[in-house]
């Protein structure tokens, strides 16, 4: 991103989880596949093992993400989605952020680009920014290979947000003018403004 603020694009940018939605996504789909699929519950103790070992940081986020989301494995993308866009509907917008979501509503009508960057797996947050359309979304993308879904490149935390920005403008200068996060995180440092959204989904001033 160019220091030079002269004709950049105004970017807002926030996180989905714990941010712009109020829960935790990863969890609440889990819950939604399993009442769709009683079996995959079989996976709550597995998922509960690598959400420890990430916590002792005995594995990265990527492998963590590969891991966790195993009770995705034999549901092919086009499924997935068919269930995302049913669990979004379901959850639109009574668990979302008011406060968030009209400043990213009154970015959307001056003009200024609106972008989510989540670590959440784009397979299953694609269909939510059909109901909420926006400019762009970054999530970690996976492939599928018939049985299970494998990251491909990193997990969409930390740094690896900034450069999915940059990728995206392709080498044209932005300006990221806004930014909510639940946590402190690369793209809070980069903002112009930054929020850390509390447990309350109260905004606090980011402090650098």
């Amino acid at each position: 991103m160019t220091e030079n603020k002269q004709d950049n694009i105004k970017v807002v940018v926030f996180d989905l989880n714990g941010t712009f939605y109020n829960k935790s996504s990863k969890e609440e789909f889990f819950k939604f596949i399993s009442k769709k699929k009683p079996h995959k519950l079989a996976y709550y103790f597995q998922m509960v093992y690598y959400k420890a070992l990430l916590k002792m940081n005995q594995i990265r986020m990527t492998e963590f993400k590969e891991n966790f989301f195993n009770y995705l494995d034999n549901i092919p993308p086009e499924q997935v989605e068919k269930y995302a866009r049913e669990f979004w509907k379901k959850e639109f917008s009574g668990e979302f952020n008011k406060e968030i979501k009209a400043k990213l509503d009154r970015y959307r009508q001056e003009g200024v680009q609106v972008i989510c960057a989540t670590g959440a797996l784009e397979v299953y947050v694609k269909p939510l920014f059909e109901l909420y359309p926006i400019d762009a979304f970054f999530g970690t993308k996976t492939r599928y290979n018939g049985e299970t879904y494998i990251v491909e490149g990193k997990a969409c935390k930390d740094e690896e947000k900034i450069k999915r920005l940059d990728t995206h403008f392709k080498g044209k200068p932005y300006q990221i003018v806004e930014a909510f996060s639940d946590a402190k995180e690369d793209i809070l440092d980069h903002a112009e403004k930054a929020w850390l959204v509390k447990d309350s989904g109260r905004l606090v001033n980011y402090e650098k």
